[in-house]
């Protein structure tokens, strides 16, 4: 036969998860089978799901892991199976490896520890595992493959280079790569040059799925020796695509010898031949290339997918949100509809003093264009308690931000009630913008269990806005949401821009200091004015204990509070 059929599949697994992570693999593998695939590659830690953490300090967690790992070798029959799983470094050690095993009709044939260990943004490897040292090319019916682990490709000098250079045609690389806006788009040109610059055929596996702040978003793909993308799998669902590898013309483009290489001392170049028949006569296959979304429709079934999986692999009976008639719980009532079902959401409008009529007819017109059920619990009567409790210890003091603060920490409690009475989770509704320069109220409008559109800067939030509205042809998110001036409504007349400048002018400020790491100059020499640089960043600056308190929230820009950014709550340092 003429054609290696290699399968990529882009699973959704979830951490700990070791038999249902188990049973996705086997299952996919048997589809791949009846396909007459030869091949069969899984995402990076494929059995213990990414990023496990802390779990693997836990020895019995590995264990655990390499004997899932026994069930793929045993369910492995007539088929090459490549997925990862957590590794030890040697019998003798308590040192471990993200590795990718290499099976073949039921037998381990070798394992690939990875090289190149991430130890940046949301990344900890350093602090689990310790890095490989051999670099394998495996010959399948002739056809010389490397493989390899997510970062390792990352590295221009890295395990791509030197397993091509070793007679490598093809390379499977397996991944867990979180999403970021547009990320997809740059992991294909950094692949296309790989692939062009070292002449070999690249098989990019990805994860998909929700993990806590982090969405994985597949998009698997073929690039070919001159970088085109001949095949891809679809973004934020799981996929099963396929790819025939014609081995006559792999070989008449073959590279002429093997070069030698100079490697560090104690790593190695290993060929192993792996013996295996090709299937026979295969069934066609359609090469389909899946359409790349525009970046609102990108990020929206990110968060669409981060909330689904947040809420279902925990085990919620559904959600409820506190709907205010404004933009973002709009939003995020939107979202959680599409993730989850309208019958699984549930509204609650907390009239306070100073709530508007519109905004009470807003947020019912939501609920009835979403078809959800929403319920009216006005605050004013226990507001007015607290503050005839709060009279004598307040004798003598002017109402002030103590007094709008304890109507959005009774809205909290509220939820909070609802939350344990029926078991929905709280989702929160503050955006970037707002967590970014500390307009939120601790134990209240924060109070939740997640937080959909943390990483959402609130110029953005209206944009996904517009777009849904015009994706589903009516304005399901009400018209007047889009246009009215923000507010918290805890005041007379209160405006957003009370407090903060105009979301037009604050947004751009936030990405350069947060997302960039800006100098006070540099923001300056964008056009802002000195003051309201000063008053952003400090704003910024001082409100990290408020974030330190949040809920998780879904990771949608390359630097998202939490895990990316790291900044201690005590702290005198001022950049201006």
């Amino acid at each position: 036969m003429n054609k290696l059929r290699i399968a990529l599949a882009q699973i959704n697994p979830t951490v700990g998860d070791l038999r249902g992570n188990v049973k996705k693999i086997v299952s996919r593998s048997k589809k791949a089978r009846a396909m007459k695939a030869d091949i069969i590659a899984f995402p990076e830690l494929a059995v213990t799901g990414y990023p496990p953490e802390d779990l693997l300090l836990k020895p019995q967690f590995v264990e655990d892991n390499i004997a899932a790992l026994d069930n793929i070798i045993a369910a492995s029959k007539g088929i090459i199976t490549v997925t990862g799983f957590v590794d030890k470094k040697n019998k003798d050690t308590h040192g471990i490896c993200n590795a990718a095993a290499v099976i073949s009709d039921c037998k381990l044939i070798d394992v690939y520890h990875k090289k190149h260990l991430p130890n940046y943004g949301v990344f900890d490897e350093y602090r689990y595992f310790q890095p490989g040292s051999r670099y394998p090319v495996y010959e399948v019916c002739g056809v010389h493959i490397g493989i390899n682990i997510c970062e390792d490709i990352w590295h221009e000098e890295g395990p791509v280079r030197i397993q091509a250079l070793s007679g490598a045609d093809v390379i499977i690389n397996i991944n867990a790569s979180p999403y970021h806006m547009d990320k997809a788009s740059f992991r294909e040109q950094m692949i296309s040059k790989r692939a062009t610059d070292n002449n070999v055929l690249i098989i990019y596996v990805n994860m998909v799925g929700g993990q806590d702040e982090l969405v994985f978003d597949g998009g698997s793909f073929v690039a070919d020796r001159t970088g085109s993308v001949v095949v891809r799998a679809r973004q934020f669902k799981e996929d099963l695509i396929f790819f025939d590898v014609n081995i006559k013309k792999l070989k008449a483009a073959r590279k002429p010898g093997i070069k030698k290489i100079k490697l560090p001392h104690g790593e190695g170049i290993v060929r192993k031949k792996i013996d295996f028949l090709i299937s026979g006569k295969k069934p066609l296959i359609n090469l389909r290339k899946s359409f790349r979304a525009s970046l609102i429709e990108e990020v929206y079934n990110a968060l669409l997918l981060g909330t689904r999986d947040y809420v279902e692999k925990n085990g919620f009976k559904g959600v409820i949100i506190g709907l205010s008639g404004g933009v973002d719980s709009s939003l995020v009532a939107a979202i959680a509809v599409d993730a989850i079902g309208s019958a699984n959401v549930h509204g609650l409008f907390m009239p306070s003093p100073y709530t508007s009529k519109e905004s009470r007819e807003d947020a019912y017109k939501l609920a009835k264009n979403l078809g959800i059920k929403i319920m009216d619990i006005p605050v004013n009567s226990i507001f007015k308690s607290y503050l005839k409790a709060l009279l004598k210890g307040f004798k003598g003091m002017k109402a002030d931000i103590t007094e709008e603060n304890i109507q959005a920490r009774i809205r909290g409690n509220i939820l909070m009630a609802f939350s344990n009475k029926f078991g929905w989770l709280v989702l929160t509704t503050g955006n970037k913008s707002e967590m970014s320069v500390g307009y939120a109220t601790l134990y209240g409008d924060m109070a939740g269990g997640f937080a959909v559109i943390k990483d959402v800067p609130k110029t953005m939030v209206y944009d996904i806005c517009e777009w849904k509205n015009e994706k589903e042809g009516s304005d399901v998110i009400p018209k007047r949401v889009l246009w009215k001036e923000p507010t918290a409504e805890l005041r007379p007349n209160q405006r957003d821009t009370d407090t903060l400048p105009p979301y037009p002018v604050l947004d751009p400020v936030l990405k350069a200091y947060v997302e960039e790491d800006k100098t006070f100059g540099e923001i300056i020499n964008m056009g802002c004015d000195i003051e309201c640089a000063k008053k952003i960043i400090g704003m910024v600056d001082h409100s990290e204990y408020k974030r330190r308190q949040a809920p998780p929230g879904i990771k949608i820009t390359p630097r998202a509070f939490g895990k990316d950014r790291r900044f201690p709550i005590t702290n005198k340092y001022r950049s201006y």
